[in-house]
């Protein structure tokens, strides 16, 4: 195992980037969707960018600083801080006051990250210094960005968001219009629209659909994932592993996308992984973006969140020991429920229940933002080695979420790279049986398909 990456980091004061002009003073409400308590947390996001000799002595932290200033003139409501009003409804007070920008020194070179960019990075609270007291969700900085320069002349962009702002694709957006801003444009070239009221309840609100991802589930049995004696590590799915996932399901199924067949996989692994009684209920909570299910589409420079969390349920017992294909069914039927009425029926619920956390207990999130775009943002040195969430396990419980993220591995392979954190002993055997699957040299009939760990109260 290589030795652990150690370098001197220099850090100058944390200062506040304002607009580049004045801004209004106003106020502006978030929507339904976005204030609810599952998204009331701080997401992480690294950029990795390679020397580029065209852009010798110029200093990326003071060009990306500048195109910050510019492009919180148009998306000025990152600029003010988030405030909470009668139940609990989240709004921006648009004061103007800037977003966290910190520049910082390492006496590392890019190349010293290792062939294989991916999490979890060494020294992330390094690169993305938690500044104290910034890290609410009321009467915070909304973003915190720094941008390390790296002895090579490579540099490092790393973010912190407050979720309830924006999601992955409006996150991008932002990003790709400071990126704009930092190669001379004027103007983003998808101006941003606010318009949170689309994703407002109903009035009178009213629940149309079922939403067993926000269920409340006791945890009796200490279920919830320790913060002690964590392992973080990524996987990486390229066409042969994924080929050899599609093998074990029957020859009706394997028309699935990639999504479909890794989320069943992991889903499955995780919990035998995890041995919890078979006769508990597991969940696994599907992130699907729902900006094209309205009709018509949501704007195109819509940033707010626009994504439900479709649930997929059933046995632990009937997880592990059920062929790939029965997880498989159950996570493409989730997907298709979300609809128009469906985004409308989850404000409703979220205004009737008091904006209730999404279940966790027994719960496992992934989220696909292989589409996002985090690797094409470009502020002059090309588009980034390495671009997307710093870390798996973020939110307000460590452990449950795991990101899809678009990745090339050192064989020049194009796939798909999952940040997984489990238990110690529980990433054990999820490697085992990962690695029992994938190298199986004959196709896993279905027939044949069970856990070569089962859980011992079975």
């Amino acid at each position: 195992m290589a030795a652990p990456l150690v370098f001197q980091l220099r850090r100058c004061q944390p200062e506040l980037v304002a607009p580049a002009k004045p801004t209004p003073h106003e106020f502006k409400q978030l929507s339904d969707i976005d204030d609810q308590e599952g998204l009331r947390f701080q997401i992480p996001v690294i950029q990795f960018y390679r020397y580029d000799p065209r852009m010798e002595g110029r200093d990326p932290a003071k060009v990306i600083k500048e195109a910050i200033a510019k492009a919180l003139v148009f998306y000025y409501p990152f600029a003010g801080r988030l405030r909470e009003g009668p139940g609990r409804k989240l709004f921006v007070e648009c004061t103007g006051e800037g977003v966290l920008f910190i520049e910082a020194n390492a006496d590392v070179s890019l190349e010293q990250f290792g062939d294989a960019l991916q999490p979890p990075f060494p020294c992330l609270d390094e690169l993305l210094y938690d500044v104290p007291n910034s890290g609410g969700v009321l009467d915070c900085p909304l973003l915190l960005i720094q941008v390390t320069r790296l002895k090579c002349g490579g540099f490092i962009f790393a973010l912190r968001l407050n979720h309830t702002m924006s999601d992955a694709a409006g996150l991008v957006q932002f990003m790709m219009a400071v990126g704009e801003m930092a190669r001379g444009a004027r103007a983003p070239s998808v101006l941003p629209v606010w318009q949170r009221a689309l994703l407002n309840a109903r009035d009178p609100p009213k629940v149309t659909c079922h939403h067993r991802e926000y269920d409340e589930v006791a945890d009796t049995k200490g279920t919830i994932i320790p913060l002690d004696d964590m392992a973080h590590r990524s996987f990486f799915f390229g066409p042969a592993e994924i080929s050899a996932i599609r093998k074990t399901l029957p020859a009706h199924l394997r028309n699935c996308s990639s999504f479909e067949v890794l989320t069943a996989c992991l889903w499955r692994f995780r919990t035998i992984s995890l041995q919890p009684d078979p006769e508990e209920e597991v969940r696994v909570l599907c992130i699907v973006n729902s900006r094209s299910k309205f009709n018509p589409p949501l704007p195109s420079g819509y940033y707010g969140n626009a994504f439900a969390f479709p649930v997929a349920l059933t046995t632990a017992g009937k997880l592990c020991l059920n062929p790939l294909g029965y997880a498989l069914e159950l996570v493409q039927k989730a997907k298709a429920d979300v609809t128009e009425d469906y985004m409308k029926s989850v404000a409703d619920l979220m205004v009737i229940k008091g904006r209730p956390h999404f279940t966790v207990v027994r719960s496992y999130l992934v989220s696909d933002v292989t589409r996002a775009g985090f690797g094409e943002v470009d502020f002059g040195w090309g588009k980034a080695a390495y671009g997307g969430p710093a870390k798996g396990g973020v939110g307000a419980i460590p452990g449950v979420a795991s990101f899809y993220i678009p990745f090339k591995n050192k064989k020049g392979e194009e796939g798909i790279l999952v940040p997984l954190c489990l238990p110690a002993p529980a990433m054990e055997i999820f490697v085992g049986e990962l690695d029992a699957l994938l190298k199986a040299k004959e196709p896993i009939g279905v027939q044949n398909q069970k856990p070569s760990f089962i859980p011992s109260a079975l």
